[in-house]
């Protein structure tokens, strides 16, 4: 991959702000739709904002190359200014599909995009009582959790893996459902689904346990169903030194102790 022309975006930290300015004096910054690529400064909050907001861009090919100037930064690159544009030539590509959540609420339908996951999460000191379908079936006529999720291969380290989530390989076309803190039934811990499956999430009881719905950070409120599944018309490039690709990522997460 030739660079030369690149978009450089911070997150409001200082020091992702301080590493744009050293970056666009060394190599200049183009307007993101005349670059080769974006490279995103900040952590994993900001590069799933970044996938949000140039997402026309991103789904006709203009890659991602994210550097870590935030806290986790699972999803970015260790922080490097010298050759830059040689280094990111020279990065392995990752294709990365959000899933896409209708939560239906009082105030009508709400359509976002989650790259991480999709979350149900109790709103009060009251359990969530969530019926579970998977392509049309009912799997569980009764979570009684904190709430669930719906997660990707590439958010399967992210709060997934916190709940106690399966670690997903990158191309594994493969979902993970996981409770949270789930209280009957005692011993489910998920499930492993189809990348393809459709999952609603139904609340049993929106009077008295309301639940909001979150696609990554944008959150609903209020919700009384919600249908997760794969946006397939959704591909971008995720671009990753080739020490430090996001498959090798998640591999080693799952020998992490």
């Amino acid at each position: 991959m030739d660079i030369k022309k690149i978009s450089f975006h911070a997150s409001d930290r200082r020091e992702a702000k301080d590493a744009k300015r050293s970056l666009v004096k060394k190599y200049g910054n183009h307007d993101a739709a005349d670059a080769d690529v974006i490279v995103a400064l900040g952590g994993d909050g900001f590069m799933l904002h970044m996938l949000r907001r140039y997402r026309p861009l991103l789904t006709r090919g203009l890659p991602v190359y994210g550097m870590n100037k935030g806290t986790i930064g699972f999803l970015m690159n260790e922080y490097d200014e010298d050759d830059l544009p040689e280094l990111i030539g020279s990065a392995k590509e990752a294709q990365v599909s959000p899933l896409k959540m209708l939560a239906e609420a009082a105030g009508g339908i709400f359509e976002e995009l989650a790259f991480n996951e999709a979350s149900l999460f109790r709103q009060t000191r009251q359990a969530a009582h969530i019926k579970i379908s998977v392509d049309g079936r009912v799997r569980l006529d009764r979570l009684i959790a904190d709430g669930v999720l719906l997660a990707t291969p590439a958010g399967s380290t992210a709060y997934n893996l916190s709940a106690h989530g399966p670690v997903i390989p990158l191309g594994a076309d493969i979902l993970a459902l996981t409770p949270i803190s789930a209280f009957r039934p005692r011993r489910w811990r998920g499930a492993l689904l189809n990348s393809k499956a459709k999952v609603v999430f139904e609340n049993l009881d929106p009077e008295k346990r309301p639940l909001s719905a979150t696609a990554d950070s944008q959150e609903i409120r209020n919700v009384t169903k919600v249908s997760v599944e794969r946006d397939e018309t959704t591909s971008l490039t995720l671009l990753f030194n080739a020490d430090h690709a996001l498959d090798e990522k998640i591999l080693r997460e799952q020998f992490a102790t």
